[in-house]
């Protein structure tokens, strides 16, 4: 990599993202920074880093975005954080084909055709890190987040046929599995499901109004840790000269990959039917 090393981190409004850009920015990299929001990259900014106008659902925004990039490095960067993800929460059977896809744009074909555009320019170079931000649900698949569960695990067979595809390149794959993360993200899910959850005629639906109801945003989930701690995580995966293939963040998240390597699945199906037998127990008390 050259003196400066440049990086794009998609997804940098808050959260995960933002710790990202700030974490590589202090070690002197040239961040670019997405977002989709006007007034989330006037504040990427004035935060010292170089926004850029990212919404992954869109083609031409993707292919936009990459030209900028390319006329900014004179080139394709360094290093690509693919972080940028949205989830909706719900029961399989209740989240619509058009949440569905929304979900799979974003998090799945968004991710790959960014990818797929910066890297012939990675591979021309010889050198490239590329950095998968993946989730424990890509482990272990969890009720009520069955869809973004599953574009995670895309992610995840993704990275693993990218390293092997990639071998003599130069360029070097990472995925991140962060478990509970103090962000944004599950707030936002949350309200992005409310109207549904709450109208929408379903056997669980007594469940989602009592969680939407006693949903705190300030209260942190259990073990939770946050995003500068994921944010070292993706610089060691940016400048480890050995960057590791998974980075796991969190007990939870070590606790999934364990179980998903190790535990039977009707041991995994007792916990989580457990659990959600629990959840349900709760309305009537």
């Amino acid at each position: 990599m050259s003196a400066s090393p440049s990086v794009v981190i998609t997804g940098c409004s808050s959260g995960i993202g933002l710790a990202t850009a700030l974490e590589m920015k202090s070690r002197g990299w040239t961040v670019f920074a997405t977002a989709r929001k006007e007034s989330d990259l006037t504040r990427l900014k004035e935060e010292g880093l170089t926004p850029l106008e990212l919404d992954l659902a869109s083609e031409t925004s993707i292919t936009s975005c990459v030209d900028q990039l390319k006329e900014l490095c004179g080139g394709v960067p360094d290093a690509l954080v693919n972080n940028a993800g949205f989830g909706h929460p719900g029961a399989l059977e209740d989240v619509s084909r058009a949440d569905m896809r929304k979900q799979f744009e974003a998090n799945v074909f968004g991710l790959l055709d960014l990818t797929n555009q910066l890297l012939p320019g990675m591979i021309r170079r010889g050198s490239g890190r590329i950095v998968h931000v993946s989730s424990v649900v890509g482990r272990v698949s969890l009720p009520f987040m069955g869809i973004y569960s599953a574009s995670k695990f895309a992610v995840e067979a993704i990275a693993d046929a990218q390293r092997v595809e990639l071998d003599r390149t130069g360029v070097q794959v990472s995925l991140v599995e962060p478990g509970p993360i103090v962000t944004k993200f599950f707030n936002n899910a949350s309200a992005s499901g409310d109207a549904l959850l709450q109208t929408k005629e379903s056997r669980f639906s007594e469940l989602y109004k009592k969680e939407l109801q006693e949903r705190d945003p300030a209260s942190p989930k259990p073990f939770s840790l946050p995003p500068e701690a994921v944010a070292k995580k993706i610089a060691h995966a940016l400048t480890s000269s050995r960057p590791k293939r998974r980075y796991k963040v969190t007990l939870p998240a070590h606790l999934g990959a364990f179980l998903s390597r190790v535990a039977p699945d009707a041991l995994i199906d007792t916990i989580l039917i457990r659990e959600l037998r629990s959840r349900k127990k709760s309305i009537s008390s």
